[in-house]
C-alpha cells in the first residue's frame, strides 16, 4: 500500500457504546464498540498527521458530550456525524468471569442506529479517505434503509480511491434473522477490498468448516486481502494468489475484551505504513497478545505502540 509518503486520513463507521465494568457498587465507566476499538488502535500506531475519524450518531446529552470529548482528547475526530437531539448512546456492562467476559447490552434506542439519517453528511465524512472501516455490528444496528444509505456511500468512497475495510463481526442477538445477516453480508463483501473475519464467527453463520474454507468463499466476492482471525490459532491470510497460517502468541490473557477489534486496528495501520499482508498481521497478533493483557477494551497507546513496534 506504501500510503505513509500522503497523509493517511482513515474513517471507522459504527457505534461507540458508554461501557461499564465491575461489580457491586464499584463501577467504572469508558468508551467502547467494535469498529471504534480498531479506531483506537489505529489512531496509536498511525503518525501523527494521520486523519482519524468515528463517523456515527451522537445523542445531545451529558454522557453523548463526554464521549465526544474523550474522542477529541485522544485525536479522534467526528466528521460530519449527525447530532441527534433526544438520543443518547447506548450502554454495556461487562462482567468477568476468569479472562473470558460476557456482555449486557442497553443500545435499542441508541443514537448510532440513526447514523445515516442524512445520505450527503455521510457521503462527505466518507469521502477523500485512504481508508474506510466497518463491521457487521454496524450493519445490524441499522434499519434496511439505512443499511443502504451506507452501502451507497462506501460505493462512493470506494470509487474515489479509498481501500473498504470490513470485519462481519456476527452477533446473532443483533439480527432479525440468520438469513438477513447473511444478505447484508454478501452485499458488504462485494464492496470490500479487505476482510478481517473471526473463524467461529463464519462458521457459525456460513457452515465453514475451517478458516481456509472461509478464506476461500471470501475470495468468491472478489476480495483480494483476507486475514481470518481464529482466537490463540493461527490465523489464515490470503493475499491475492498466496496463503499463509500466521502463529499467533500465546499469552495468559486478562481480558479478551476488544483483541480482536485490536487486531484489525494493527493489521490495517500496519498495511497503511507498508507493510506486506503477512507482515501485518504478525505485528497485529503481537499488538492482540499485549491487549488481552490489560483490563478493558481500549489498551493504552503506550502498550500499543510498544507491542506493534516489537
Amino acid at each position: 500500500m506504501g500510503q505513509h509518503q500522503m497523509s493517511v486520513s482513515v474513517a471507522s463507521v459504527g457505534e461507540c457504546m458508554l461501557e461499564l465494568s465491575g461489580r457491586g457498587r464499584n463501577w467504572e465507566m469508558g468508551f467502547a464498540g467494535d469498529t471504534f476499538n480498531t479506531l483506537w488502535a489505529m489512531r496509536a500506531l498511525l503518525p501523527e498527521d494521520a486523519v482519524t475519524d468515528y463517523v456515527s450518531a451522537f445523542g445531545d446529552d451529558p454522557f453523548s458530550e463526554e464521549q465526544r470529548a474523550f474522542m477529541g482528547g485522544h485525536g479522534i475526530g467526528i466528521a460530519e456525524s449527525p447530532m441527534i437531539v433526544g438520543a443518547r448512546p447506548g450502554l454495556y456492562a461487562i462482567t468477568l468471569q476468569d479472562a473470558e467476559r460476557s456482555f449486557t447490552y442497553w443500545r435499542n434506542d441508541a443514537a448510532a442506529r440513526l447514523l445515516a439519517i442524512d445520505p450527503q453528511r455521510l457521503e462527505r465524512s466518507l469521502s477523500g479517505r485512504s481508508l474506510v472501516y466497518f463491521s457487521g455490528i454496524t450493519l445490524a444496528i441499522l434499519e434496511p434503509a439505512a443499511r443502504s444509505v451506507l452501502f451507497e456511500a462506501l460505493r462512493r468512497a470506494r470509487k474515489g480511491d479509498a481501500l473498504i475495510a470490513f470485519d462481519p463481526n456476527y452477533r446473532p442477538r443483533l439480527w432479525a434473522s440468520a438469513e438477513i445477516a447473511r444478505a447484508a453480508i454478501k452485499e458488504a463483501l462485494d464492496l470490500t477490498d479487505i476482510a478481517l473475519p473471526t473463524y467461529p464467527d463464519e462458521q457459525m453463520l456460513f457452515g465453514d468448516v475451517s478458516p481456509s474454507e472461509a478464506a476461500k468463499r471470501l475470495a468468491g466476492h472478489g476480495v483480494e486481502e483476507i486475514v481470518v482471525k481464529n482466537g490463540s490459532e493461527p490465523a489464515w491470510a490470503a493475499w491475492k494468489l498466496e496463503t499463509n497460517a500466521i502463529p499467533a502468541i500465546n499469552v495468559t490473557p486478562v481480558d479478551t475484551t476488544g483483541a480482536g477489534d485490536s487486531f484489525n486496528g494493527a493489521y490495517l495501520a500496519a498495511r497503511l505504513l507498508g507493510a506486506a499482508p503477512f507482515e501485518a498481521a504478525a505485528k497485529a497478533h503481537r499488538v492482540a497478545a499485549a491487549v488481552v493483557q490489560v483490563k478493558g477494551a481500549l489498551a493504552s497507546f503506550d502498550i500499543l505502540r510498544a507491542a506493534f513496534a516489537s
